[in-house]
C-alpha cells in the first residue's frame, strides 16, 4: 500500500477484473480474477462510488463527508482503512498521485 503520507493524493481505481453493483443494503463487489464475491455496507458502497468519481482519496473524503455530515478527519480513517482492505483483496489500485 501507499505510505500513509501519499494515500491522500493517490489515485484510486476499480481494476478491469473488478466488477461491483450497489444494492439498497448492499454493495457486492466480485473480484472475476479470484472469482470471491465481497459484500460492503451502505456506507462503505458509497466510499468506493465516491473513490471512482472523484480524482484522489482526499475528494472522496470531502464528498463522503458532505454526505453524510460527518468531520473529514473521521471519514478520512474510515476511507483509509476500507483502502487498505480493498487493496489486500485486490479489488482496488493506486495509480500514482493526482
Amino acid at each position: 500500500m501507499a505510505d500513509a503520507a501519499s494515500l491522500p493524493r493517490s489515485r484510486i481505481k476499480v481494476p478491469q477484473h473488478v466488477v461491483y453493483r450497489s444494492l439498497p443494503s448492499e454493495t457486492i463487489v466480485l473480484n472475476l480474477q479470484t472469482g470471491k464475491y465481497h459484500g460492503l455496507n451502505p456506507t462503505a458502497g458509497s466510499m468506493l462510488a465516491a473513490l471512482q468519481r472523484t480524482a484522489c482519496l482526499r475528494d472522496a473524503v470531502a464528498v463522503v463527508a458532505k454526505e453524510y455530515a460527518q468531520p473529514c478527519a473521521a471519514v478520512e480513517q474510515d476511507m483509509r482503512a476500507l483502502c487498505s482492505a480493498l487493496l489486500d483483496r485486490g479489488l482496488i489500485e493506486l495509480n500514482g498521485e493526482a
